[in-house]
């Protein structure tokens, strides 16, 4: 049953499948375009030891990915460790003791509560350096409160916050017409106040970045999205080109900034990550349309719905209850081409607040770019699938995910 399904949403997907090539041609377009103006070439493989001083690859990848995400400047550095760092780096860089950071799209993900001071103590978190912080729900749908934002903003007001993808919430995912639109809004109040975005997961999702319709600043990781499934660490801050480098300072140190930090032989992944980026990330949306059309069929919500644009890589199902969510990542795991073998078990994880059991038999540990799949044990149990390099991948492993729920559906 579940192969039949699978294969008439294939075939009724086609032509959604021809529209994300069309978006991917778009941005390997431009990343193409960025790589020839630089003049990319063998030589900027090499890397610089020690300090990392005058790295000519380090210095032209930040040319070239502020040209593709259409920023005044960029970092892109293995020294980030995750997104979470990166975006971190981006804040501790800007706020100053007596700021007010306003997130108006709703709870960050996750991994910034700790970051913000929302939860743990003592540990250098933007409460403990007497930052404000404050932040406008969502309207019951989901979608940003537009009325609010447009009157928002206090005199202490020093950053906007704007989280692109849902995170681990049933909520949309925001277009860059949204992010566009929350800009304006905020402008329209104080030009000067920064506008930062937590654009993990949606790079090249469309044919722009946040900073390319007037984001002052955005961060992300290089194993998800522009990383093209190959780079084995780093992440990223982009935008105007001082507050890059006031991030850059928070990453290194006041008086090296962008300046220092060896790329460890990595400069070759770097560049041809950026350059299957488009592709992978084509890949990964139309295996989130085969999984939304054929768990929507089966009765199962879904988000985002059959057909909707995709503005992240990520696809929620609310399976509802912990057994499938288990059940669903042991078979993603089994069908994963590292770690097969292995069985996901439900456990803590360094910065979220509820135990989460996740597949991921990627080749970079951690990575989301292949298909991958994770939840948090919390009501109304829903399992995030992102990823995909090839969308036929994301069918074997779906069938297999099928099946193994069977036993527990009433």
């Amino acid at each position: 049953m579940s192969g039949m399904l699978l294969h008439q949403a294939e075939q009724a997907l086609m032509p959604t499948f021809f529209e994300i090539d069309a978006i991917v041609k778009k941005n390997l377009h431009r990343v193409l375009n960025a790589f020839r103006r630089h003049n990319v070439g063998v030589h900027h493989f090499a890397s610089v030891s020690g300090y990392g001083h005058g790295d000519l690859g380090r210095q032209v990848l930040d040319q070239v990915f502020a040209e593709v995400m259409g920023a005044e400047a960029a970092a892109v550095r293995v020294q980030f460790v995750s997104g979470t760092h990166a975006i971190a780096c981006a804040l501790y860089g800007v706020l100053r003791p007596g700021d007010e950071l306003l997130a108006v799209a709703g709870a960050p993900y996750d991994t910034l509560e700790e970051v913000i001071g929302l939860r743990g103590e003592n540990q250098g978190s933007l409460k403990d350096l007497g930052i404000t912080y404050r932040q406008l729900e969502l309207q019951p749908e989901g979608t940003p409160d537009w009325d609010a934002i447009a009157t928002s903003l206090r005199p202490e007001t020093r950053m906007v916050h704007i989280q692109r993808s849902c995170g681990y919430a049933w909520r949309p995912s925001l277009s860059i017409a949204d992010i566009e639109k929350i800009i304006v809004l905020v402008k329209q109040q104080n030009p000067d106040v920064v506008v930062f975005v937590d654009n993990c997961y949606g790079e090249f999702v469309e044919d722009q970045e946040p900073t390319a319709v007037g984001a002052d600043l955005m961060a992300g990781s290089l194993i998800k999205n522009p990383g093209g499934t190959i780079v084995t660490a780093g992440g990223y801050v982009a935008g105007r080109a001082e507050l890059v480098e006031q991030a850059a300072c928070r990453l290194t140190a006041p008086g090296i900034g962008s300046e220092g930090g060896a790329t460890f032989d990595q400069n070759r992944l770097l560049y041809q990550g950026l350059f299957l980026a488009p592709q992978m990330v084509g890949e990964a949306m139309k295996g989130n349309h085969l999984v939304a059309r054929v768990f929507d069929q089966l009765g199962y919500p879904v988000n985002p719905l059959p057909g909707a644009r995709r503005r992240d890589v990520i696809q929620a199902i609310k399976l509802g209850s912990p057994d499938k969510i288990i059940a669903f990542c042991k078979a993603i795991q089994e069908h994963s081409p590292i770690g097969s073998y292995l069985s996901p078990v439900p456990a803590e994880m360094p910065g979220y607040e509820s135990e989460l059991v996740m597949a991921g038999g990627t080749f970079i540990d951690g990575s989301t770019s292949e298909f991958s799949a994770d939840g948090p044990l919390r009501e109304p149990y829903v399992v995030f699938c992102q990823g995909g390099t090839h969308w036929t991948h994301v069918a074997i492993a779906l069938e297999a995910a099928i099946a193994a729920i069977q036993p527990y559906t009433s």
